[in-house]
């Protein structure tokens, strides 16, 4: 693509998605980085495309060690109970960083009514609930972003990249309940558009 578009000045890093400044939390590789990007404007003319000599492997393939809530009111459909039990997690990583990416659509205190609208999907095979509540992509983004910040309240390191997707979605209640509202969507003949965006593609079955 930056071939194609020819920009003025490019530095190609090969590290995983998300990460352009390469290792979270490692100050010096990332102002390499930048001094890298910053010293092709000296370049007297364009376009420049040059690579980063420095590699990042995307192996982030393993699922965190993350606990989950024990079961408390067994009256709930068991992913609700999931996340109603890591809202003190989720808590304590908002007070820790002070932002969150929860909120396109709902707030932390929606999440578990909105996982009950997806229980209710997968139940009855309908999604007119769902796409009432807002944009199902935009719904799923903040469900899964709630449990992966609560989740990074509860680890001591920084997660290799997709760690925490890879938790969510094979590890938790919640995130199986995802894969299968996808599918019922799908299978079902939703609009492409709503359904195939609630699970990134690397973690759709």
């Amino acid at each position: 693509m930056t071939e194609r578009l020819r920009p003025p000045r490019a530095l190609y890093c090969e590290f995983p998605l998300g990460r352009p400044l390469g290792r979270p939390g490692d100050a010096a590789f990332q102002r390499r980085v930048l001094e890298a990007a910053l010293s092709l404007l000296d370049r007297p003319s364009g376009p420049v495309l040059e690579d980063f000599p420095e590699t990042i492997d995307d192996d982030g393939v393993e699922p965190l060690a993350c606990p989950l809530p024990l079961r408390f009111d067994a009256a709930l459909p068991e992913p609700v109970d999931e996340a109603i039990g890591l809202r003190p997690a989720y808590e304590r990583q908002l007070k820790r960083t002070g932002r969150t990416v929860v909120g396109k659509v709902i707030g932390p205190g929606r999440v578990p009514e909105a996982i009950g609208v997806f229980v209710r999907l997968v139940e009855s095979g309908s999604w007119e609930e769902l796409l009432q509540l807002g944009v199902p992509r935009l719904v799923a983004q903040d469900i899964r972003g709630y449990y992966e910040e609560a989740a990074m309240a509860m680890v001591d390191h920084v997660p290799e990249a997709h760690a925490g997707e890879a938790w969510f979605y094979r590890k938790t209640k919640t995130g199986r309940l995802m894969l299968e509202a996808l599918r019922v969507m799908r299978d079902g003949g939703a609009s492409q558009a709503d359904w195939s965006f609630l699970v990134p593609r690397n973690f759709q079955e």
